[in-house]
C-alpha cells in the first residue's frame, strides 16, 4: 500500500528556512519520480519541484536557487529544503508520486509571516 506522509511545515519569518520531509512506504522512492506541489489559499495546486529516479531535478522558476529537492533512499524519504522564504511561499505542501495512478500525501502547512 503506497503511503506518503509529509512533515516539517511550520510558521517561519520571512527570510527563514524550513526542511520538509516526505516519508514513503509501500514502494521504493529510488525507482520513482517524486514531486513536491503546493496549494496556497484560494489558488490551484501547483508544481514546485521534482526528482527523478536518476537524480535529475527540476523546479518552478519562482523557487530556483532557493529550494532544493533531495532524497535519502535508505530512509525512503524525500526532502524539500526551502531557504529565503517569503510570504508568497505560504501554502500547504504536498508530496506526490505516480505509480500506475497518482498518490498524494495529506500535506504540511508552511506559513511565512512576521
Amino acid at each position: 500500500q503506497v503511503q506518503l506522509v509529509e512533515s516539517g511545515g511550520d510558521l517561519v519569518q520571512p527570510g527563514g528556512s524550513l526542511r520538509l520531509s516526505c516519508a514513503a512506504s509501500g514502494f521504493m522512492i529510488r525507482l520513482s519520480t517524486m514531486d513536491w506541489y503546493r496549494q496556497a489559499p484560494g489558488k490551484e495546486r501547483e508544481f514546485v519541484a521534482t526528482i527523478t529516479s536518476g537524480g535529475d531535478t527540476n523546479y518552478v522558476d519562482s523557487v530556483k536557487g532557493r529550494f532544493t529537492i533531495s532524497r535519502d533512499n535508505a530512509k525512503n524519504t524525500v526532502f524539500l529544503q526551502m531557504n529565503s522564504l517569503n510570504p508568497e511561499n505560504t501554502a500547504v505542501y504536498y508530496c506526490h508520486t505516480y505509480i500506475t495512478k497518482n498518490y498524494w500525501g495529506r500535506g504540511t502547512q508552511v506559513t511565512v509571516s512576521s
